[in-house]
């Protein structure tokens, strides 16, 4: 029997949306509004909840560039397309961090000095990260070509699926994504899985193996079939 997840709340709500506007508004360009503002919203909420758990979080052991940097990049890869900005506070013994996102938003706040915050939570409990599990995908018209990416095990293949959808719209949205379409680079799924930034599938609870696709292959056994036994 298939073991079945359990979607997030967020995602439960979505679904719910889906079937409530169409009932409650006849308009469906109303209703769509409706349904983006709710996704944005939630998504920003998480965004933010997920930015403070990484300011109490981060393991800062000093100011001293190497650590600043350190951060920094940490910051950079959770974020995506967001522009970091660190500033060390010696007398505070903190660091000062703002991320100015690509949608507007901004996010900002304290990293205090504490080279041991990353392992433990505020009640001494161990942080419990979320283990990715292979998640292969492959375009309709071609299923022979499959592209290694791998989902946090929390998320069903569906939920994979639209957080993966979601990512490449946001992606071809972005500062980046509407630059590469200017140069006239085609806007296809390829393209978009081999330049997405790694923050911005990592937000979205996906990673990716490889930039290129693999051909499926049929394994072939190497030992030899017996042969037919003959009467004498």
């Amino acid at each position: 029997m298939k073991k079945q997840t359990k979607a997030a709340p967020e995602n439960q709500l979505l679904e719910l949306l889906k079937q409530v506007l169409p009932k409650a508004t006849h308009d469906p360009l109303l209703a769509g509004k409706i349904y983006q503002a709710v996704e944005k919203e939630l998504q920003a909420k998480a965004r933010a909840v997920g930015f403070e758990k990484f300011c109490a979080r981060a393991a800062l052991p000093n100011l001293e560039p190497p650590s600043v940097a350190e951060v920094k990049a940490q910051l950079a890869a959770a974020f995506g397309e967001g522009d970091v900005t660190v500033k060390p506070n010696r007398k505070e013994k903190s660091l000062s961090v703002e991320v100015s996102l690509s949608d507007g938003g901004q996010l900002t706040g304290e990293i205090q000095i504490n080279p041991r915050a990353a392992s433990a939570d505020e009640d001494g409990e161990p942080e419990v990260v979320l283990k990715f599990v292979p998640f292969p995908v492959c375009l309709p018209g071609d299923p022979e070509l499959v592209w290694l990416l791998a989902k946090r095990e929390n998320l069903s293949p569906e939920e994979a699926g639209i957080a993966l959808a979601k990512a490449e719209e946001d992606f071809w949205l972005s500062k980046t994504g509407q630059k590469l379409l200017r140069d006239r680079t085609e806007r296809s799924f390829p393209e978009f899985i081999a330049r997405v930034p790694a923050g911005l599938l990592s937000e979205a609870g996906l990673k990716r193996h490889y930039k290129e696709p693999e051909a499926v292959r049929a394994l072939r056994s190497l030992v030899k079939p017996a042969g037919r036994q003959t009467r004498s």
